[in-house]
């Protein structure tokens, strides 16, 4: 299992550039980054991994309803070229409350708007010529976005019902997941979206799994952070439902808390449940934190 963390996109971009930096320092190859409310990610990578060539970037993830494929073809491409191909672009439904409240758009059918996108998305991001007519996403592009011939950017869905899994196994490289734990990845997340990778002939898919963790002495303490931190996301129904499915009635019962040896335990865990690359969300004081960045790298060195 791959090892990776977050890198905040907030602030300064001389800000940003100097945590990337202390974080590929410290021995990270890889970093993952959300498009929230804050500056446009794609850009912000873009010139994060133009200055480190050597980082593998992606975003987990970009929303979709606001940005038509052609755009975000044309944007990724471009951060593909810009960083020398080591972009992997994690795209996702927004939440039905985001959608409808702040960007005025519908969030009917979000399985139909999916897929429809990505039928768009996935042969531009290759730079083929493309016409779709769908329900709710129509496009057509006559020939390649963005640069010429940048490599095609690795494409990954959030997924975590099983028709958006099936998609993401059919049509993508995989999945990133969030608020997911070892048991539902194991019984639910691995074995359908396998099952549809392998039955359109692609290659084992890639499982980017990230969850708040903290290296700490104080168990409960740090479980009472996490669940402050974090607790919107334990009323987002898409959420909810995998951490009902995990059994957890918190957010840090999905979270990864312990000493040391707990959590490197529990991330193997997550390994031999499936996860391809963890990006640890290192939460808690700043002494938790960096002691969850340590357990990461520990992890990383095998």
């Amino acid at each position: 299992m791959r090892i990776a963390t977050g890198l905040d996109v907030d602030g300064t971009l001389e800000q940003v550039l100097t945590r990337a930096d202390k974080l590929r320092e410290q021995g990270f190859t890889s970093l993952w980054a959300s498009q929230i409310l804050g500056p446009d990610t794609l850009t912000t990578l873009a010139i994060v991994g133009h200055q480190m060539r050597d980082l593998d970037l992606g975003t987990a993830v970009v929303p979709i309803q606001p940005r038509h494929p052609n755009m975000l073809a044309a944007q990724a491409r471009t951060v593909q070229g810009a960083i020398g191909g080591h972009l992997t672009l994690g795209i996702g439904l927004s939440h039905k409350m985001v959608v409808e409240r702040m960007w005025g758009m519908s969030f009917e059918k979000p399985a139909t708007y999916m897929r429809e996108y990505v039928a768009a998305l996935a042969p531009m991001l290759r730079g083929e010529a493309v016409t779709t007519s769908g329900e709710r996403v129509s496009a057509v592009a006559m020939g390649p976005l963005g640069p010429k011939d940048p490599g095609t950017p690795s494409l990954i869905i959030a997924a975590l019902g099983s028709v958006m899994l099936d998609l993401a196994g059919r049509e993508a490289d995989g999945t990133a997941l969030w608020m997911t734990g070892r048991k539902t990845i194991e019984s639910h997340i691995a074995p359908r979206l396998c099952e549809a990778a392998a039955a359109a002939g692609r290659p084992a898919p890639r499982i980017i799994c990230s969850l708040p963790m903290v290296v700490t002495n104080d168990v409960d303490g740090a479980r009472a952070r996490v669940n402050e931190t974090y607790a919107l996301y334990g009323n987002l129904p898409s959420y909810r439902a995998m951490l009902d499915r995990e059994g957890a009635v918190e957010v840090a019962d999905a979270a990864l808390i312990g000493s040391k040896a707990q959590v490197l335990e529990m991330m193997q865990g997550l390994a031999d449940a499936g996860v391809t690359e963890f990006s640890g969300a290192a939460s808690g004081t700043a002494e938790e934190r960096q002691a969850s960045i340590e357990t990461l790298l520990e992890y990383q060195a095998g």
